[in-house]
């Protein structure tokens, strides 16, 4: 079993890639890669700069024995032959329009193989299936090539990564019950003020025993302590997709959870950290460091620097009690808050990249998971 360690650093941190507050020089986003005391896992995407994510990541590495360093890598969206579409980004592996399902395992081969040579390695720790559409969840042809990149040493363990969005709830169930076999781990948004939609895979995850990774257990940076509802966010901040009102909302519970975590020695981001950490087949977090811009309040922004050590101080063992988890968990109840990607039972229209209907598979992993889809996977705030 890969051991990932309870925390990692992002690649997506630092905003080069997605636009988080500041953007930090490349020298500036090596040095916050650079793995650090506990912090030995770095996960990086082939697609952040088509390329450049990895290229950092194996100047972050460089000089470390590599039995001392995790790297996780993330191949599926096609920067080679296919074409940026705006904001949506680089077409899945799997367009039709780029190939047919007799070519998945050559193009996962050739990426995955790219991509460790830009990361300046020989394997990954673990690789995951980035971003996949429909055909990514449900093919066994894209899944038995994955198989056959572990068989053959290009990584040790294999995982599927949703996103970039909040959703897909019922395609990682169905992927799990068809090829939970051969899945080590996934990677979720998952927070004390965004359990859902993702809390509701996790008893899955724990069946196929599957472990987890969790992204944006920061909210967006609301548990650094820093972000404020007039921080400037650029045009192209990844946050400006988040839903109306985030801010704000975040800023009203944030005080009662840190205050929960402070009582047991914990600063709001580890406190953030530990709830995540103590929900089913959770095993490492993953937040994203940001550099804020200052603001009009007389609010310095905290170095990033600051942030990585104190995830770095993040105490792995659990110090929240159970009727604390419990109540954080209600704090941040964020049910119903937002649209949600993949299979919906509200979808209309032509297939996207991001979102479908629900088909039979979906519906019969959602009755034996006790979902109701037209009760738990929609949208019911304004």
């Amino acid at each position: 079993m890969v051991d990932l360690g309870h925390a990692a650093l992002g690649a997506w941190s630092g905003g080069r890639f997605m636009h988080y507050g500041q953007e930090l020089s490349e020298d500036e986003l090596v040095e916050l890669l650079r793995p650090e005391g506990r912090l030995r896992t770095i996960v990086t995407a082939d697609v952040y700069g088509t390329g450049e994510g990895d290229r950092l990541v194996a100047r972050a590495i460089e000089g470390e024995r590599r039995s001392d360093v995790r790297i996780v890598g993330a191949v599926g969206h096609d920067f080679v032959d296919g074409e940026r579409r705006g904001a949506k980004g680089f077409p899945r592996f799997t367009d039709p329009a780029l190939r047919g399902e007799d070519g998945y395992a050559d193009y996962l081969r050739r990426a995955t193989e790219a991509s460790l040579e830009r990361c300046g390695t020989d394997r990954f720790d673990l690789l995951m299936l980035h971003n996949p559409d429909r055909i990514g969840y449900t093919s066994e042809v894209v899944w038995d090539a994955m198989q056959v990149l572990k068989d053959d040493g290009l990584a040790d363990a294999i995982g599927i990564a949703p996103g970039p969005a909040n959703g897909f709830t019922l395609d990682i169930l169905n992927c799990l019950e068809r090829f939970g076999d051969r899945i080590d781990w996934a990677m979720v948004i998952l927070g004390p003020l965004e359990p859902w939609p993702g809390r509701l895979v996790l008893e899955a995850c724990e069946q196929h025993e599957v472990q987890v990774l969790t992204r944006v257990v920061d909210y967006g940076g609301i548990f650094w302590g820093d972000l404020r509802a007039d921080t400037p966010m650029g045009d192209q901040d990844h946050r400006r997709y988040r839903p109306d009102g985030w801010v704000q909302r975040g800023l009203k519970i944030v005080d009662q959870v840190a205050a929960i975590g402070k009582a047991r020695g914990l600063t709001p981001m580890q406190t953030a950290a530990q709830w995540a950490l103590a929900q089913p087949a959770v095993s490492c977090v993953v937040p994203t460091l940001i550099q804020e811009l200052p603001g009009s309040l007389d609010v310095a922004p905290k170095p990033i620097g600051g942030k990585k050590l104190e995830l770095a101080a993040l105490p792995a063992e659990i110090r929240l009690a159970p009727t604390e988890i419990e109540r954080i968990t209600h704090l941040g109840d964020n049910s119903g808050s937002m649209a949600l990607k993949g299979a919906s039972p509200v979808f209309e229209g032509d297939e996207q990249p991001d979102a479908w209907a629900i088909g039979t598979p979906e519906l019969q992993a959602a009755r034996r998971w006790g979902i109701d889809p037209d009760q738990q996977l929609v949208k019911t705030t304004a």
